[in-house]
């Protein structure tokens, strides 16, 4: 038995369509909006990031064998719960590097050029005038890349052709991409004071929580410009709202936020047991950061193309057909 959660309508004849004689069950919810299932016989969940994992969702399925996320960070999953239960967490590594690149860069666009400024007096004012409108050229800056895995590698390729000085940072230096892009490597501390716009694009784990936070976002060049399309607790939410209000960093534009569930299901979080002090505050900072009119916010649809969701797709139900034929692939856990 297959529980599908999150997906869109058109997802289930084709879903359904590659697994003949499985029986499968789809929830166009999330896992968390269907609090009272339980299923004793399910071996497989299919969910996406906004499906958490933990013990108590866990407990519901207890005969579950395999867990596909259609999703590239698995940080959403308990993998020491699911390691305790002998489940196996396989996820998508590659789907799109091109495609949140490319956002990426959408998003320094729009910062650089007030295009969202320029839209709404357009559109919502009626005044059809660029004054107060200036914008700045990317050619000559420089972008500082935290982490040059496949879509870091993207962003340096991208940057390059906008003649962008790039330098980066990662914790796993390679010296291979370093030569052929022909950029350097850096510390952390020394990016940030040198960059003009700093973009994510690290992996959320327990090394990267608040990888951007109040100690370091002091040694920020004044006036740089942060983008984050990789996950929003890499950056200490009440740092970067101190940041923008003290004019060290100029703007923002995040595509990822630090308590997202807590925006995309307010009244469940509001009336949810107990909801800790640090994240009513986070919840506040990110409405801070949604109103903010030097932050563009956007929800969480970096990844999310014709393209790169049918490889998404593609990539989850060959996970769930090789665990089936006893090979499993993308194994994280």
């Amino acid at each position: 038995m297959i529980h599908y959660f999150s997906g869109e309508p058109w997802e289930e004849d084709y879903v359904r369509g590659k697994f003949a004689g499985e029986e499968i069950s789809f929830h166009q919810g999330t896992l968390a909006a269907s609090p009272d299932l339980a299923d004793p016989n399910a071996q497989v969940l299919c969910t996406f990031i906004d499906s958490p994992i933990g013990k108590a969702e866990l407990d519901r399925f207890p005969a579950l064998k395999l867990i596909a996320t259609r999703s590239t960070g698995f940080d959403h999953i308990d993998l020491a719960e699911t390691r305790k239960r002998g489940i196996v967490v396989a996820n998508v590594p590659f789907y799109g590097e091109n495609t949140v690149a490319e956002f990426a860069f959408a998003l320094l666009l729009a910062l650089s050029r007030r295009i969202i400024d320029a839209d709404e007096r357009v559109r919502e004012a009626g005044t059809f005038s660029p004054i107060g409108l200036r914008g700045f050229d990317l050619a000559g800056k420089t972008l500082g890349v935290v982490g040059t895995g496949h879509i870091g590698a993207h962003v340096i390729r991208m940057a390059k052709g906008f003649g962008m000085k790039v330098i980066c940072f990662d914790a796993y230096p390679n010296a291979d991409l370093s030569h052929t892009l022909d950029f350097p490597y850096v510390s952390l501390q020394e990016l940030l004071a040198t960059s003009d716009i700093i973009t994510l694009h690290v992996p959320y784990n327990k090394e990267t929580h608040h990888l951007i936070s109040r100690e370091n976002l002091a040694q920020v060049k004044k006036g740089a410009y942060l983008i984050n399309t990789a996950r929003g607790a890499v950056v200490e939410t009440a740092a970067l709202v101190e940041a923008l209000q003290s004019g060290a960093v100029a703007g923002a534009a995040l595509d990822v936020l630090e308590e997202e569930g807590a925006l995309s299901d307010e009244a469940a979080f509001l009336t949810s047991d107990h909801p800790s002090e640090e994240r009513m505050k986070t919840a506040l900072a990110d409405h801070y950061l949604i109103n903010h009119p030097r932050v563009i916010v956007t929800p969480h649809l970096a990844f999310n193309t014709i393209e790169a969701v049918r490889r998404i797709l593609d990539t989850s139900i060959e996970n769930i057909q090789n665990f089936i034929k006893g090979s499993p692939t993308n194994v994280v856990s």
